[in-house]
C-alpha cells in the first residue's frame, strides 16, 4: 500500500468477542463487500482465526454502550436474549468493599435524577445519615436490591425505563456476532494460524503468512490475538506497561454455578463481594450463575483464594455447588501497551491490554476502539499516522482514568484486616490524579467540570457513585452562595420526584427472570 493508494481492506487476527464485535463495528459502518460503486470503496473486512486458540470467555458484563452498539450492527435484541443466555444489568452492587461487614451499595447505570442541569449531591449530605446517596437520586438503585428488570414486555428492543447493559455468556455471544457477521454483513472468515508476518520496505505488514490459506494481504490490521499480542508485542516489539503498582490483582479464579432451582431469582446487578485479598464477582444468567475470584497473588496464595472462593458458593448457592464446582485459573498481567496504534496494526481487546474485571471496562474498551477505528478510518497511508497519534492519545488517556476510578474502589475502604487492603491505601499505590481529584473532592462535590472529555468513560455520576456509596463525605461550603440556595429548593423537589418514580417502577416491573421468560416466549416489538 503506497502513501496515496486508497485504503481497501482489513484484517483481523483473533476471533473471541474482541474480534468479533471490532468487524461488526467496522462492518457495519463500511460495506464489507470490497466492491466499488459510485466511485467509493466498498471496505473489505477479513477475519483470520486460529483453529487451535479458545478463548478467555470470562468478561460476562456489559455497559449500556453495548445495546446501541448492537442495534448499529443490525442484531436484534430478543435474540441476543435468546442465543447468549442474557439476562439485563442495571449496574454492580458492592458488598463489604467499606468495613467488610455487612456494608453495601450500588453504581447504577442510570445517572442522578436531573444529572445534567442539577448536582444533587451537596444537598444529599444535609440528610445523609437517613438515606443512601443511590437511593436518594437515583430510582434503579431499588430495581437493583429487589431484582427487577429494567423494562416491561412491551417495551421496544433496546429501550428502557432504567438503562441497562447486559450479562451474558461469553461463548454464546462470540458466536451469535460470528454469525451476524458473516451473514449479514460480509465479513470473511478465515480459519487459520498465523506463522509469520510479512513486512514492505516500510515496515509496515503486508501479509501475514497462515498454514493453511497462504498469504493474506491487507491495508490495515487489528491485533486481537489476546493478551499474546501477536502483531502489536511480538511482531512490532511495542512494550507493555504493567500498571501493577496501582492495581494488584492478577489472578483469577473463574467456576460457573447452576440454580438450585430453575425458577431462582435472576440478580439484576453483578455482585462483587470484597475479600481478603481481592473480591469475588456473581453475576446472574438465566441457566446459571458466573462465579470468580480477583486477586492477588502478591498478598495471598491460590489455595486461599480457592477456599474463599467455595466458601462463597457454599453459603449464597449450597454447599453441594461447591463440593461440585469446577475451577479454572486465569492469570493475568494488570497494564496495556505504551501504545495501541503503530504503523499500520492497531491493537483492540487484551492485545491492547488488560486488568482486573471490576466495573467490567474490558468490553466497553472494545467498542470504543473499534467505533474510533471506523469513524476515523483512514482514507490511505498518507493519513495513517494522524489517525494513530489520535488513537493513541486518546487510548492512554482513556486507560490512566479507568485505572483512576477503580482505584478509587480501595482507597476509601475502612478495612485493615489484611496487608492487601493497607497496601490499596499506601500513598505510593495511587495515582497522582487521583489523589488530587479526591483532595478536590474534600471541599466539593465531583461534577461535570471534573471530568476533561464530553465522552469521559466514567462520568463524574459514577464518581458519585462510589465515593458517597463508600461514606465519602465532602465539606459544607465555608462561603453564602446564592446557586446552593437556588440549589435547595430545586433539589427537595428533585429528591421528591425520585421517591415517587420508585415507587411506581417498583410497583410496575417485572422480575429480571419473569421478563427473560417473556422474552424467550414472545419476543420483544422492534423499533
Amino acid at each position: 500500500m503506497t502513501s496515496s493508494e486508497n485504503l481497501k481492506s482489513i484484517v483481523i487476527v483473533g476471533g473471541g468477542t474482541a474480534g468479533w464485535l471490532t468487524a461488526g463495528i467496522i462492518a457495519a459502518e463500511h460495506s464489507s463487500n470490497g466492491s466499488e460503486s459510485d466511485g467509493l470503496i466498498d471496505i473489505k473486512v477479513t477475519l483470520v482465526e486460529s483453529p487451535d486458540i479458545s478463548t478467555i470467555g470470562v468478561g460476562e458484563g456489559t455497559w449500556p454502550s453495548m445495546r446501541s452498539t448492537l442495534q448499529k450492527m443490525g442484531i436484534s435484541e430478543t435474540d441476543l436474549i435468546r442465543g447468549c443466555d442474557a439476562s439485563f444489568k442495571q449496574g454492580t452492587l458492592f458488598k463489604s468493599w467499606k468495613t467488610g461487614g455487612s456494608d453495601a451499595y450500588t453504581h447504577p447505570f442510570t445517572p442522578p435524577h436531573s444529572y445534567a442541569s442539577t448536582n444533587l449531591a451537596p444537598q444529599w449530605q444535609k440528610f445523609s445519615n437517613e438515606v443512601s446517596f443511590a437511593e436518594a437520586v437515583s430510582s434503579q438503585n431499588a430495581l437493583m436490591f429487589k431484582g427487577l428488570a429494567p423494562k416491561q414486555i412491551s417495551t421496544p428492543e433496546y429501550a428502557f425505563h432504567t438503562n441497562y447493559g447486559y450479562h451474558l455468556d461469553a461463548g454464546k455471544f462470540a458466536e451469535l456476532l460470528r454469525k451476524h457477521c458473516v451473514d449479514k454483513l460480509g465479513v470473511t472468515h478465515l480459519k487459520a494460524n498465523v506463522v509469520s508476518v510479512n513486512s514492505s520496505a516500510d515496515g509496515d505488514i503486508a501479509s501475514l503468512k497462515t498454514d493453511s490459506h497462504g498469504d493474506i494481504s491487507g491495508d490495515l490490521f487489528v491485533d486481537c490475538s489476546g493478551s499474546r499480542a501477536l502483531l502489536l508485542g511480538e511482531h512490532f516489539g511495542v512494550p507493555f506497561c504493567s500498571k501493577g503498582q496501582f492495581l494488584f490483582n492478577d489472578t483469577a479464579l473463574a467456576s460457573q454455578i447452576p440454580y438450585v432451582n430453575a425458577d431462582d431469582p435472576i440478580a439484576s446487578s453483578t455482585l462483587s463481594t470484597a475479600q481478603t485479598a481481592g473480591w469475588i464477582w456473581d453475576i446472574g444468567l438465566p441457566t446459571r450463575r458466573g462465579i470468580g475470584h480477583v486477586y492477588s497473588s502478591g498478598h495471598t496464595t491460590e489455595d486461599r483464594a480457592a477456599q474463599e472462593l467455595l466458601a462463597y458458593i457454599a453459603a449464597i448457592v449450597s454447599p453441594e455447588a461447591a463440593a461440585s464446582a469446577s475451577i479454572r485459573k486465569v492469570p493475568f498481567s494488570p497494564g496495556h501497551r505504551a501504545k495501541f496504534w503503530h504503523k499500520n496494526c492497531v491493537a483492540v481487546g487484551m492485545s491492547a491490554g488488560f486488568i482486573e474485571p471490576l466495573e467490567a471496562s474490558a468490553l466497553v474498551l472494545v467498542e470504543l476502539s473499534a467505533a474510533m477505528i471506523a469513524e476515523q478510518l483512514p482514507a490511505n497511508r498518507q493519513i495513517m499516522d494522524v489517525v494513530a497519534k489520535r488513537f493513541n492519545d486518546k487510548f492512554l488517556y482513556r486507560w490512566d482514568r479507568i485505572i483512576d476510578f477503580l482505584k478509587l474502589h480501595y482507597i476509601l475502604s475502612q478495612r485493615q484486616d489484611s496487608d492487601y487492603w493497607k497496601d490499596n491505601i499506601s500513598s505510593s499505590s495511587v495515582p497522582d490524579n487521583l489523589s488530587e481529584l479526591v483532595k478536590l473532592w474534600r471541599w466539593q462535590a465531583p461534577w461535570h467540570r471534573d471530568t476533561g472529555h464530553i465522552d469521559e468513560m466514567f462520568p463524574s455520576a459514577s464518581y458519585q457513585y462510589v465515593l458517597y456509596g463508600m461514606g465519602f463525605l465532602t465539606q459544607d461550603s465555608t462561603t453564602a452562595r446564592r446557586s446552593d440556595r437556588e440549589a435547595q429548593s430545586v433539589a427537595e423537589g428533585l429528591f421528591r420526584e425520585n421517591a415517587e418514580r420508585t415507587k411506581k417502577l417498583l410497583a410496575s416491573m417485572p422480575t429480571n427472570r419473569e421478563l427473560i421468560e417473556k422474552i424467550t416466549n414472545y419476543g420483544l416489538q422492534k423499533i
